[in-house]
């Protein structure tokens, strides 16, 4: 049976309850919370003022009135703090610190139906959902090979097992080679407030709504969009795992010893470390290289969506 899963403890959930939770998150982040449903999680990001990311996210419904956030466990705290600037003007709730849920990862070609089997009906496109008491099954790519499951606690060891009786139990660090070639980069520490969202292609990822009007951020992204052209933007791809590679090291270009980007996500697998990498697009059909312009070699790889014809030369 080709199917994983793995637990990923990497990941949290942001709980937000109340019934002007929608509004609230309508007025800050990228996503048209109007499309939301106990069918449909949403991606979206938080922005600052300025237009830098603050946050990723998938938004998604667990109950009436009751919301999750999913982002990476260690910028729960501080994308709490920064909507927790506003919310207290809603009639709505955080709670950055429950921890009652846990995030399951499930992927592989047998997925669909292993899981079919398991909870009796599946997601059938990107972002649909499915659920039940105590649990919510997300699809999260377009060819139905990767999900996402939250399950509260007292849920969580009987699903556990039935995926045990079926599935390979693997690790997070697998589960994450899978996602990168997904092109969704995934905000971390060290990436908080340092890049606009063309930059990291999130207006290519489907984390931003251009028609939904007004948000935190909204005038600058927009701007960007309407008016100008990214000099930046991300790109997938590998490089040896005898190259020291790990996100914020540094990208060069053949011929230069000035630095053109940086990794910004990154996973080993057995043969090669899978990254996405933000750089200077101009730059990027010289040829990039991993910590100097004599570094390792970065083989690139065909993303699942378009960016320029400047990438799409090097693919």
């Amino acid at each position: 049976m080709n199917c994983q899963f793995a637990r990923l403890n990497s990941e949290a959930l942001l709980h937000i309850s109340g019934p002007d939770t929608l509004t609230f998150l309508q007025g800050q982040t990228s996503c048209d919370t109007r499309e939301l449903s106990p069918e449909h999680a949403l991606p979206g990001i938080y922005c600052t003022p300025k237009g830098r990311t603050v946050c990723d996210f998938l938004l998604c419904e667990l109950g009436e009135d009751h919301f999750a956030l999913r982002l990476r466990r260690e910028i729960r705290p501080s994308s709490a703090a920064a909507f927790g600037k506003y919310i207290i003007f809603s009639k709505a709730t955080l709670e950055d610190n429950r921890d009652d849920w846990t995030v399951i990862g499930i992927w592989g070609k047998d997925a669909r139906s292993v899981l079919s089997g398991l909870f009796g009906t599946v997601p059938e496109q990107r972002y649909r959902t499915t659920g039940g008491e105590g649990f919510l099954l997300v699809q999260v790519d377009d060819a139905g090979d990767s999900y996402e499951c939250y399950l509260r606690k007292d849920r969580a060891a009987s699903i556990t097992s039935g995926l045990r009786s079926e599935a390979q139990e693997s690790d997070e660090a697998h589960w994450e080679c899978a996602q990168i070639p997904g092109g969704v980069v995934r905000i971390t520490e060290a990436l908080i407030e340092e890049f606009v969202p063309q930059t990291l292609n999130y207006d290519l990822t489907g984390h931003i709504s251009f028609k939904k009007g007004c948000y935190t951020g909204q005038e600058v992204v927009a701007r960007l969009h309407y008016r100008g052209t990214p000099k930046r933007r991300t790109f997938l791809g590998t490089v040896p795992t005898s190259t020291l590679c790990k996100p914020g090291s540094l990208v060069y270009a053949s011929g230069s010893d000035k630095a053109i980007g940086s990794v910004v996500n990154c996973a080993k697998d057995a043969d090669t470390y899978q990254l996405l990498l933000e750089a200077v697009t101009a730059a990027v059909p010289q040829g990039l290289h991993i910590d100097s312009e004599q570094g390792a070699d970065v083989q690139l790889e065909k993303l699942p969506y378009v960016t320029t014809s400047e990438q799409e030369s090097v693919q």
